[in-house]
C-alpha cells in the first residue's frame, strides 16, 4: 500500500487546522454591546430615580454584574463611542472631537462660490479624523481574525461601518450614522436578520447596539408621554424621560429576542452610556454640568455585564471605567487584550478592588489640529476614591480654575475645595500628569 504523498498529509492537516478553528470560534461567546446616547447616570429604575421606569434594564442590571461607580473618560459622544470600541483613551486613538475646526465647518455649511475651498477642507480634514480608526484595535477587527461575524448599527461616526472593521452594518458614512440612526427608533430587524444569519453560519457574532437615543429629537411615543406630562416639571423633561423609557423598551424588545432565539446562555451583553445628560427645563437642549462638560453628570455611567453561568449578579460600587469594556471581552472570547489598551478585566474582582483611581479628558467639540489631541483638550480629571479634580487646559479654558471635590459628601460638585486642600490637588495633580500631560 502506497504511503500518503506528501501534499496530502498537508492537506489534511491544513484541513483538521480549520475544522478546530471553526469549532473553537463557534463555541465562543456571542457579544451585544448596548450603548445608550445622552443619558445621566441616575437616570434609571434601578440607579434610584423616583419618576423614570425602566423596567427592561433593571431586570438586566439584577442578572449581571452591575457597576454602579462606573466612568466614560469623555462626556462627548464620538470620542467616548471610540473609547468603547478600542478600549483606549481619547488621546491614544486620536478620535477625540466630534468635528473639524470650525472654519472649516463655516465652509461645509456654506460650500459655494469663494467658500467651496473651505467646503473642501472640511471634507478633507474630517476625512483624516475618520482615518484613526483604520489602524486601531477595534473590536468587530479582533473578534473578526478570531471568525467573529459582526454588525454596526445606531451612532457611528467613523465613514463607513467597515472602516471600524465590522462586516456587517448600517451607516455608509455621513457624520453620525444616517441609515444606522433608524435602529430602535424606527426598527429592530436588521439586528435580527443578522443574528439570524450568523446563527446559520455557525459564526459567533458581535452586536454593537448604539441606539440614537434618549438622544434629542426628544419624540416619544404619545403613550408614554402622556404618562409622563403629570409627573414632570415641564413638557421638555416629560419628553426626556419619555424617551428614556423608550430606549428601555427597545433593550428589552432586543434581550427578548435573544431568549426567543435561545441564545441568552451563551452571549455577553454589555450596556452603557455614551455620556450623560441633564436636561434643561425650559428647553430641548442639556443643561449646564452634563454632556461636554467636565461633571459628573456628563462621565459617570452604569456599567452592566451579564454572562449567564459564568458572571455572579450582583452590585459593585468599583470604580471601573469604559476603557475597561473591550479588554474584558477579549478576555471572555479567549483573546488577549492589545498591548495598549490600559483597562482592567471587569469580571476579575481583584482587579477592580485594586484599582483605586481613574482618569479622563474632556475635549473641545470642534478639533483645532484633528491629528493632534493636545491642541483641543479643555480639561483633565482624575478620581481617587471620593475625591475628584479638574485640571483646566489655559489654551481652551483661559478662564477655568482647579477644581477639587469630595463626591461622598457633595455628589453634584457644587463646592470646590481646592483652596481649602493644596496638598491633596498637588499629589493628584502629580499623578494626572503621570497618566498623560499634554
Amino acid at each position: 500500500m502506497r504511503a500518503p504523498s506528501r501534499w496530502f498529509v498537508v492537506f489534511c492537516a491544513l484541513l483538521l487546522a480549520d475544522t478546530a478553528s471553526r469549532t473553537l470560534a463557534a463555541e465562543r461567546p456571542n457579544i451585544v454591546l448596548i450603548v445608550a446616547d445622552d443619558q445621566a447616570y441616575g437616570d434609571f429604575g434601578f440607579m434610584g430615580h423616583k419618576q423614570i421606569q425602566t423596567p427592561r434594564l433593571d431586570r438586566l442590571a439584577a442578572e449581571s454584574l452591575t457597576f454602579t461607580r462606573g466612568y466614560v473618560p469623555s462626556s462627548l459622544c464620538r470620542p467616548s463611542l471610540a473609547t468603547i470600541l478600542t478600549g483606549l483613551y481619547p488621546h491614544q486613538h486620536k478620535i477625540f472631537s466630534n468635528d473639524p475646526p470650525l472654519a472649516a465647518m463655516n465652509g461645509k455649511k456654506k460650500g459655494k462660490g469663494k467658500n467651496q475651498e473651505a467646503a473642501q477642507e472640511f471634507a478633507r480634514l474630517r476625512d483624516r479624523q475618520i482615518a484613526h480608526v483604520d489602524t486601531a484595535p477595534t473590536l468587530p477587527r479582533l473578534l473578526g481574525a478570531e471568525g467573529y461575524a459582526s454588525f454596526q448599527t445606531g451612532k457611528w461616526w467613523e465613514g463607513n461601518f467597515k472602516r471600524g472593521g465590522f462586516t456587517h452594518g448600517m451607516t455608509q458614512g455621513t457624520r453620525h450614522g444616517d441609515a444606522g440612526l433608524t435602529i430602535g427608533r424606527e426598527t429592530m430587524q436588521p439586528i435580527y436578520d443578522f443574528v439570524d444569519r450568523s446563527v446559520a453560519d455557525k459564526k459567533p457574532f458581535f452586536v454593537w447596539y448604539a441606539p440614537f437615543m434618549p438622544h434629542t429629537p426628544h419624540t416619544p411615543p404619545q403613550r408614554l408621554l402622556d404618562k409622563y406630562l403629570p409627573l414632570a416639571p415641564t413638557e421638555h423633561v416629560a419628553k426626556y424621560w419619555a424617551m428614556c423609557e423608550w430606549c428601555d423598551e427597545t433593550c428589552g424588545q432586543l434581550l427578548d429576542f435573544l431568549d426567543d432565539r435561545k441564545l441568552r446562555d451563551n452571549t455577553i451583553v454589555v450596556f452603557v452610556v455614551d455620556n450623560g445628560w441633564i436636561q434643561d427645563p425650559n428647553a430641548q437642549k442639556y443643561a449646564p454640568k452634563s454632556k461636554q462638560s467636565q461633571y459628573d453628570g456628563g462621565l459617570r455611567s452604569p456599567i452592566i455585564v451579564r454572562y449567564p453561568g459564568h458572571v455572579a449578579p450582583r452590585t459593585s460600587d468599583a470604580l471601573v471605567s469604559s476603557i475597561d469594556i473591550a479588554p474584558t471581552l477579549l478576555k471572555a472570547c479567549g483573546l488577549p487584550a492589545d498591548k495598549d489598551m490600559p483597562g482592567v478585566d471587569l469580571l476579575d474582582d481583584a482587579a477592580t478592588a485594586a484599582r483605586k483611581q481613574l482618569f479622563g479628558e474632556v475635549f473641545t467639540h470642534n478639533a483645532v489640529d484633528v491629528d493632534e489631541p493636545a491642541s483641543s483638550v479643555r480639561f483633565r480629571w482624575t478620581r481617587s476614591g471620593d475625591w475628584k479634580l479638574i485640571v483646566p487646559t489655559a489654551a481652551n479654558e483661559p478662564s477655568g480654575e482647579v477644581e477639587l471635590y469630595d463626591l461622598a459628601a457633595d455628589p453634584t460638585e457644587t463646592k470646590n475645595l481646592a483652596s481649602a486642600e493644596p496638598a491633596r490637588v498637588a499629589e493628584m495633580t502629580k499623578q494626572l500628569d503621570a497618566w498623560w500631560k499634554p
